[in-house]
């Protein structure tokens, strides 16, 4: 059967509620997306990239954000082969594609002959998810971070991502955008920390918030401190605010091989609910 690659399209503001109602259909998954979505629309200049959709409108069945990450939705072969034909004429210009398992991977076997060769590939990132008030107590003493800590903050901050991401956020534009961003989620009382003495013990953001969940990201714990419990009652505390003030689902992704982070999010309350996988540049 031939792949009907002219369904791809670029998406803008008169798609957004067919857009919406298809990321909604599962909004853990898809959270990240949505939350982009429902704060400044299909617009690229607004959206910071374009959104693909595959199908007619009025008959959408998949979407890819297209922007500093590669992210398919609801992809199945015929989507991939679209998306990925429209990726490679267009050239790299995501520092990552991540998603669900089996798309990003027909993804990337697509475009690697293409692309050429990945920094990183986390083959496999449990997605987990709670709805549930922590099993665990929380340590009292995590708080929303306060605009006037930002310096304090954001040491920690460079420290996590480098570690996860294996680069700095430093590197390229100095840490420019990246700085904004933090700066950013300070502002609107998305970043939470422990600090001590001016000290960052433990700190998480919730980076993405729609109606039907919120996804935590950037968890991390003083090196020195870490086995400490710290990560076990500072996440309960996050999962606490997070459900008191931002949605009704918490979700967040991990790696397969961080086993002590599984653990940490098991004994919270969180469960596995689906697998990503990120293709790091």
């Amino acid at each position: 059967m031939m792949l009907r690659t002219s369904a791809s399209r670029v998406l803008d503001d008169s798609d957004r509620d067919e857009v919406l109602d298809l990321l909604d259909t599962d909004p853990v998954a898809n959270v990240f997306v949505a939350s982009r979505v429902r704060t400044v629309g299909l617009n690229p200049a607004r959206l910071g990239g374009q959104m693909w959709g595959f199908g007619p409108r009025g008959g959408l069945v998949s979407l890819c954000y297209a922007g500093a990450n590669l992210v398919p939705v609801n992809a199945g072969p015929e989507a991939v082969h679209a998306f990925a034909d429209r990726a490679r004429k267009q050239g790299r210009r995501c520092s990552s594609i991540v998603g669900p398992q089996g798309a990003v991977s027909q993804l990337w076997e697509r475009l690697e002959p293409h692309w050429g060769r990945a920094r990183a590939i986390r083959w496999a990132q449990p997605v987990m998810a709670t709805a549930q008030k922590p099993l665990v107590p929380a340590d009292p003493l995590v708080r929303r971070v306060r605009p006037e800590q930002f310096e304090r903050l954001l040491p920690a901050c460079v420290a996590m991502f480098t570690e996860e991401v294996g680069v700095s956020p430093n590197a390229g534009d100095g840490g420019a955008l990246y700085r904004t961003r933090v700066a950013e989620l300070i502002r609107i009382g998305r970043s939470y920390a422990r600090i001590d003495d001016g000290r960052v013990v433990f700190k998480a953001e919730v980076g993405a918030v729609t109606p039907q969940a919120c996804q935590i990201q950037g968890v991390w714990v003083d090196p020195q401190l870490r086995g400490q419990g710290h990560a076990v009652a500072g996440m309960a505390a996050v999962v606490e605010a997070a459900l008191a003030c931002f949605a009704p689902v918490v979700t967040l992704y991990v790696n397969d091989f961080n086993r002590s982070a599984r653990a940490v999010y098991r004994k919270v309350g969180f469960h596995e609910v689906d697998t990503f996988m990120s293709v790091l540049f």
